[in-house]
C-alpha cells in the first residue's frame, strides 16, 4: 500500500467521519424537533381523547340495539389462534383485527418462541362512512365465522342481513397472512360515491436483539409506491412524511423481523410517522400510518397481505415468484447503497448461500468467505502493491529531488522535477489508488450485508454465542459515552491486527516527505477510532474484519520477501530506453504546473 493508497483511504475515512460530523442538527434543528415531538404529542392526546369519545358514544349506541352496529357494541372478549408450521397469530374479537404475532422458528433473548408484537404492542383501526356517521372497528365486537386452523373470517353485523366481513387464511411454510374487507348488503347505508375505509396502523417495535442501541440503527419505517420508489423515514430521532402517490407496501421493520402490509390496490393520502420510544422499557421506536382504501363493491373482497416474518432475502424474494408479482420485499433487508446493494445480490448473497448449503458452521463460512474475497481482489491489491514497490524503488532520484529543492518556494519546481521523473521511468503516482478504490465496493458491501444477515443470529462461535451481535470481553453497569457498557474481544482483536498492519506498512514506506508526520500519527489513530465505532457491531462483522486484515498483513508480506527487488530496478531502468509519449492528461498537468510555477515567479519578482 503505497502513500497515495493510503492518502486515498484516509481522505475516504474523513468523508465518512465528517459528513457524520457536520451533518449532526443544529440547536435550531433540535429546538425544532423538539417542537415537532410536542405537536406529535398534542396530536396523539386528541387522537387518544376522540377515541374515548367515540368508545363513550359506542357504548352509548348500545342501549339501542336497533342502532347501527348497535348490537356489537358489546360482547365477549377473545382471541381467535390461526397457525401454520411457520406462524402463530391471534385475532381480537374486539375490533377483529391481529392482536399477536409469534414465529415459531425463531427465539427472543430468552430462547422462547419470538413475538414481534402482542399485547398492547399493535393498534388496528378501520373507519366507515355509514348512514352519515363515521364508525371505527376498533370499538365494536366481531363474531367468528368458519373458524379453522388456517381460516378465520371475522363478522361485525349492522343488522340481521348487513355485515362487514374480516377475512384471514394462513397457507403452510408461509409467513403470508392474506387478509380481505368484504361488505354484504351495506349498499343501503354506505354512499356508492364514498366506499373509502381509513385505516389507523399503530405499532411498538419491541427489542429483539442484545443490542438496543444497534437494533436502533436497523429499525426503521420502509414504504413501496405503486410506481417501485422503495423510500423510508428517518431511522435517528422522530419523523414523519405524507405521500401523495399511492403506497404498494408499509413495512415496520426491525433488524431481521418485520410486519409489512400490502395493498394491492394502494393505500391512497397516506401519513406516516416514526417516534422514539424509550429503550430502558424494551421498545425501539413507534410507527404510525393513516391511510385510506377504497372499498369494492359490495359482496367483492378488497383483497390485502401482512408479511410477518423473518429479513430473510431469499424468503422474501420467493413471495415474488411465488405469487407472480412485484411486491420487490427485498428492500427489507438492508444491504446498503445502490452500488453495494448490487455486488450483495449478485456476488456476496450467492457466495454465501452456496457456502451454507454444506451445513458449515457460521464461523467456517465467514472464514471462507473472507479467503474467497482476498483471492477476488487480489489481482487490484498485487497493482497497488506493485506500484508501491515501484515508487519505492525510485526512492534514491526523488531524495535527489528533494536535497536540490528543500526550501518551500521550490515545491511547485520539486513536483515537477517529481512528476517528470515518474514519466522518465514509467510510472504512475497514481497506480495505487485506482485499485484499492475497484476492491472498495466488495469490501463495503460485506460492511452491509454481514449485519443484516439473519442466518448468524444466535449462531456462536468460538467465545461468540452470537455472531450477529456484540461479544462482551468485560462488561460493567454503567453506560460510559462512545463506548457504552462493554468492550467486544473480536473488536480489539481487529483494532490490534489493524494497528499491527499500519504499523508494517509504515516500516515498509516510511513517510518522508514533509507534512507527512501527520498522516502517519493519523493512520495510527485510526485503528483506535474503530474500538468505539465498532464496538457495539455484531461480533461476526468485526470477526471478518479480523480475518481480513490478518490475510492482508500475510499476503503483503509474501509479496514483499518474493519480489526481487533488482529485477524491477532492471524494467525501470529499460523504461528509460523507451520512447514515452505522454498523456493528454500528464501534458495538461505539466502545463498547469508550469503556469502556476510562472505565477509564482511573477509575485516574486513584484515583491523584489
Amino acid at each position: 500500500m503505497d502513500k497515495n493508497t493510503i492518502i486515498g483511504f484516509v481522505l475516504i475515512i474523513l468523508v465518512i467521519v465528517g459528513f457524520s460530523y457536520f451533518s449532526r442538527p443544529s440547536q435550531e434543528e433540535i429546538a425544532r424537533i423538539e417542537r415537532y415531538n410536542d405537536s406529535i404529542q398534542h396530536l396523539k392526546n386528541e387522537i387518544e381523547a376522540a377515541r374515548r369519545a367515540e368508545a363513550a358514544a359506542a357504548k352509548k349506541a348500545a342501549a339501542d340495539t336497533n342502532a347501527l352496529f348497535g348490537r356489537a357494541a358489546s360482547g365477549e372478549s377473545m382471541s381467535l389462534r390461526l397457525h401454520n408450521d411457520v406462524l402463530d397469530i391471534e385475532v381480537d374479537a374486539k375490533g377483529g383485527t391481529l392482536a399477536q404475532a409469534v414465529l415459531k422458528r425463531y427465539n427472543d433473548q430468552q430462547h422462547r418462541p419470538l413475538t414481534l408484537f402482542g399485547g398492547e404492542d399493535a393498534h388496528f383501526n378501520f373507519k366507515f362512512n355509514a348512514d352519515g356517521k363515521v364508525y371505527n372497528t376498533a370499538n365494536y365486537y366481531f363474531t367468528p365465522v368458519n373458524h379453522t386452523d388456517t381460516t378465520l373470517t371475522m363478522r361485525l353485523m349492522a343488522d340481521s342481513t348487513s355485515y362487514i366481513d374480516f377475512d384471514y387464511a394462513l397457507r403452510q411454510g408461509s409467513y403470508l397472512v392474506a387478509f380481505s374487507v368484504t361488505t354484504h348488503g351495506m349498499d343501503r347505508y354506505m354512499s356508492p360515491d364514498d366506499r373509502r375505509m381509513d385505516v389507523d396502523w399503530v405499532q411498538d417495535t419491541r427489542q429483539q436483539e442484545r443490542s438496543a442501541t444497534f437494533e436502533n440503527t436497523r429499525t426503521e419505517l420502509i414504504y413501496r409506491t405503486m410506481d417501485g420508489d422503495v423510500d423510508n423515514l428517518s431511522r435517528g430521532g422522530s419523523d414523519s412524511e405524507e405521500i401523495k402517490d399511492l403506497v404498494q407496501w408499509i413495512g415496520y421493520k426491525n433488524q431481521f423481523f418485520s410486519t409489512a402490509w400490502i395493498c394491492d390496490a394502494g393505500f391512497s393520502s397516506t401519513t406516516l410517522e416514526s417516534a422514539q420510544l424509550d429503550e430502558s422499557k424494551g421498545y425501539l421506536k413507534r410507527f404510525t400510518t393513516h391511510a385510506g382504501i377504497d372499498l369494492r363493491a359490495d359482496d367483492e373482497a378488497a383483497g390485502m397481505l401482512f408479511y410477518i416474518g423473518p429479513n430473510h432475502f431469499n424468503t422474501l424474494k420467493d413471495i415474488d415468484e411465488t405469487l407472480g408479482t412485484d411486491y420487490d420485499l427485498q428492500q427489507l433487508v438492508y444491504l446498503g447503497w445502490v452500488l453495494f446493494r448490487w455486488v450483495n445480490r449478485i456476488f456476496t448473497i450467492p457466495l454465501f448461500d452456496w457456502l451454507s448449503g454444506y451445513g458449515l458452521s457460521m464461523g467456517l463460512i465467514l472464514l471462507i468467505m473472507t479467503v474467497i474475497v482476498k483471492l477476488v481482489i487480489f489481482p487490484f491489491q498485487y497493482k497497488s502493491f506493485m506500484s508501491s514497490a515501484k515508487l519505492k524503488a525510485l526512492r534514491p532520484e526523488i531524495d535527489e529531488i528533494n536535497k536540490k529543492y528543500p526550501n518551500q518556494e521550490d515545491a511547485m519546481r520539486r513536483q515537477q522535477e517529481t512528476m517528470a521523473l515518474y514519466s522518465r521511468y514509467g510510472v504512475s503516482p497514481m497506480g495505487g489508488c485506482l485499485p484499492m478504490l475497484l476492491q472498495m465496493p466488495v469490501l463495503f458491501a460485506l460492511f452491509m450485508f454481514v449485519p443484516s444477515a439473519i442466518e448468524l443470529r444466535q449462531q456462536s462461535f468460538l467465545w461468540a454465542d452470537d455472531l450477529s451481535s456484540y461479544d462482551a470481553l468485560i462488561s460493567w453497569g454503567v453506560h460510559i459515552p462512545l463506548i457504552g457498557n462493554h468492550i467486544s474481544l473480536f473488536c480489539l482483536l481487529m483494532c490490534i491486527t489493524t494497528l499491527a498492519n499500519t504499523y508494517y506498512m509504515q516500516k515498509q514506506q516510511p513517510m518522508q516527505q514533509e507534512g507527512m508526520a501527520f498522516m502517519k500519527w493519523f493512520m495510527y489513530l485510526m485503528p483506535l477510532m474503530f474500538i468505539f465505532i465498532l464496538n457495539d457491531y455484531p461480533s461476526g462483522l468485526n470477526y471478518y474484519y479480523f480475518l481480513s486484515t490478518v490475510f492482508s498483513i500475510a499476503i503483503m508480506f509474501v509479496l514483499d520477501k518474493t519480489l526481487d527487488k533488482a529485477k524491477l530496478r532492471a524494467r525501470l531502468e529499460e523504461n528509460l530506453k523507451k520512447p514515452r509519449k505522454k498523456s493528454n492528461f500528464m501534458q495538461r498537468l505539466e502545463e498547469m504546473q508550469k503556469e502556476q510555477q510562472r505565477i509564482m515567479d511573477e509575485q516574486k519578482r513584484r515583491q523584489k
